[in-house]
C-alpha cells in the first residue's frame, strides 16, 4: 500500500468512528460496524477539547486514535504492539500539500486516457482512499422512516451524480440527550483532517443541517459499494473520563508517521 493510501486509511478509520456521531463533554458512544457479514464494536469518547476512538483494525488488532484540540495533535496508538505515532497541524499542512500535488499529477496523467479507462482508475484510487480530484457533493433525498435499536429515525438516500452511494437514518439531537453545541470538537477535528481528505469533506465529521442536506444525527449509516459498511449506534451515555484515557501509555515506542520519501515502520 502506498504512503498516501496508508495516511488516508488512518483518516478514514477516525472518520468512521466520528463522522456520523455526536460530540460533547463526557459522551460515550458505542457503535456496531458490520462489513462482509462480520460485526465489530467501536467506541468513541468525547469531551470539550478532546476525542478518543477505539476501533478494531486489521487482524483484530485494536487501534486507538486521539485528537487533542488544545495541542492540535492527533495520536495513533497501537496497544497490541505498544507503539504510537503523532501528527501535528504542521504535519497535516505539509502532507496535505504533498497529497494535493500528487492528486494534481494524477489528474494530468489521466486526462488523455480513454474515458472508460480513466473511470476505472479513478474508482480504483477512491477505493484506496486516494481520489484524483474532488468528488461531487452528495445529494440527500428523504425516504420515509425506520427503526434503529430503540430509536425511530428519518431515512435519507444519498446520491452522487445520480448514483446511490449511501443511506442514513437520523434522529433529533434531543432524542439522544445531546445538543448541537456538543459537536464543536467534532467540527474542529474535521477542519484538522480536511487537507488530507478533501474528497470526503462532505461526509467527515458532519451533523445534519442545510449545508449537509439532511437533518438530525445519523444513528445508522450505510456506505454502498463493492464492500458495503453498516454503522449503527447502540449506546449513547454521559460519562467522565480520566486524563490517562487520552495519554500514550508509559513504555510505548514512538514511530515516525509515514510520509512521502520515507517508508516508516508498519504498525
Amino acid at each position: 500500500m502506498s504512503t498516501f493510501a496508508r495516511i488516508t486509511t488512518l483518516v478514514a478509520a477516525f472518520a468512521l468512528s466520528a463522522a456520523p456521531l455526536l460530540a460533547g463533554d463526557g459522551l460515550l458512544i458505542v457503535q456496531k460496524v458490520t462489513t462482509g457479514g462480520t460485526s465489530k464494536m467501536h467506541q468513541l469518547q468525547i469531551e470539550k477539547t478532546r476525542m478518543r476512538a477505539d476501533t478494531a483494525g486489521a487482524g483484530g488488532l485494536t487501534q486507538v486514535i486521539v485528537f487533542d484540540a488544545a495541542a492540535q495533535i492527533i495520536r495513533i496508538i497501537n496497544p497490541d504492539r505498544k507503539t504510537y505515532r503523532e501528527m501535528t497541524k504542521a504535519d497535516v499542512e505539509r502532507l496535505g500539500g504533498q497529497m494535493g500535488g500528487a492528486r494534481a499529477q494524477m489528474q494530468e496523467q489521466m486526462k488523455n486516457l480513454p474515458p472508460e479507462q480513466r473511470e476505472r482508475m479513478e474508482a480504483m484510487m477512491r477505493g484506496r482512499g486516494v481520489a484524483a480530484g474532488p468528488l461531487a457533493k452528495i445529494e440527500y433525498r428523504k425516504n420515509g422512516t425506520d427503526k434503529v435499536g430503540k430509536w425511530t429515525c428519518d431515512k435519507y438516500d444519498g446520491y452522487r451524480n445520480n448514483e446511490k452511494v449511501t443511506e442514513l437514518c437520523t434522529v433529533n439531537p434531543s432524542t439522544l440527550g445531546v445538543t448541537l453545541a456538543d459537536f464543536n470538537i467534532v467540527k474542529e477535528a474535521g477542519k484538522f483532517f480536511q487537507q488530507l481528505a478533501p474528497q470526503n469533506a462532505d461526509q467527515m465529521f458532519a451533523v445534519g443541517g442545510t449545508e449537509q442536506g439532511y437533518s438530525g444525527i445519523p444513528v445508522r449509516s450505510i456506505s454502498i459499494g463493492q464492500n458495503p459498511i453498516t454503522t449503527e449506534v447502540v449506546e449513547v451515555s454521559r460519562k467522565s473520563f480520566s486524563d490517562d484515557a487520552y495519554a500514550v501509555p508509559a513504555g510505548f515506542e514512538k514511530q515516525e508517521f509515514p510520509g512521502p520519501g520515507r517508508r516508516g515502520r508498519q504498525q
